[in-house]
């Protein structure tokens, strides 16, 4: 795989996508407990745009995490509204607050932390097993499809090895794949890459930067602030559960606004 390096080749930022809107995605005021003392989303409002590849950061417990399971449909949510491309998604105040819409809900795609792949299964069981299931794909169709992302991220002689046979960095493309076999709108990474060796991370992080390329939405929660300032179109800074400031990150990583994320970010960047 090409090597691409971070802080020299960042995309062009934004990237430019016909008419975009911030219709693609909309919370309001969206609250999120555990209990009665623990709020991880307190009244949470937030845009999102098509052309969008958002960056949360922020200090751990600030509700970063949370906000990809519950876009997701993993949680739910006591109050609030999320909208999806411009249709109800989510209300706090109907069904437990999980999506309404399931057609929207198969649009959305999510990579975790620590992988998620069935280890019963080959990296092709993996891939195939959603998009037959759920989509009806013929078995056939779908190894086709299969081989394509794997040969598209440097795995194509993977096909038939089992998840134990693979490394950290190569266990995480095979997530990544697995999620774009079902053709999300929209990705969703939560840490991805915090369980890494550095020559992994390098791995997983060219193949979202290639992501990034093709103008696929993105929200990525992540600790590595070189690597958020290199894929980000905006980057929003969260604590306490709630949006404190969000910005291009050249802007926010360089001239915070706000002192909550000067101090963040002075322990993290070591800032002037």
């Amino acid at each position: 795989m090409q090597f691409i390096a971070i802080a020299a080749n960042r995309p062009a930022t934004p990237c430019v996508v016909e008419n975009p809107t911030n219709d693609f995605g909309q919370l309001r005021d969206v609250r999120k407990a555990y209990g009665e003392q623990l709020v991880v989303m307190d009244q949470m409002s937030l845009d999102m745009r098509a052309d969008d590849r958002l960056v949360i950061i922020g200090p751990s417990g600030s509700g970063k995490s949370s906000l990809l399971r519950v876009l997701m449909g993993l949680e739910s949510i006591q109050g609030g509204t999320i909208q999806f491309q411009g249709k109800p998604y989510i209300d706090g105040s109907r069904k437990q607050g999980k999506p309404l819409d399931e057609i929207l809900h198969k649009q959305i795609g999510m990579v975790f932390q620590h992988y998620t792949l069935f280890p019963h299964l080959s990296v092709l069981g993996n891939l195939i097993l959603a998009p037959v299931k759920v989509r009806g794909l013929s078995k056939a169709e779908a190894t086709e499809k299969a081989r394509a992302y794997l040969a598209r991220l440097g795995l194509e002689n993977k096909l038939h090895a089992y998840p134990s046979q693979l490394s950290g960095g190569q266990k995480q493309r095979v997530a990544i794949a697995r999620a774009l076999m079902l053709e999300p709108k929209l990705m969703l990474f939560d840490e991805v890459t915090s369980a890494l060796d550095p020559e992994m991370v390098i791995e997983v992080q060219n193949v979202m930067m290639q992501l990034a390329e093709q103008k696929m939405a993105m929200i990525i929660v992540t600790h590595d602030m070189h690597f958020a300032r290199s894929i980000a179109t905006r980057v929003v800074f969260c604590t306490n559960g709630k949006v404190v400031e969000q910005g291009h990150p050249d802007q926010l990583f360089t001239s915070p606004r706000e002192p909550r994320t000067r101090e963040f970010l002075e322990k993290v960047l070591h800032l002037d």
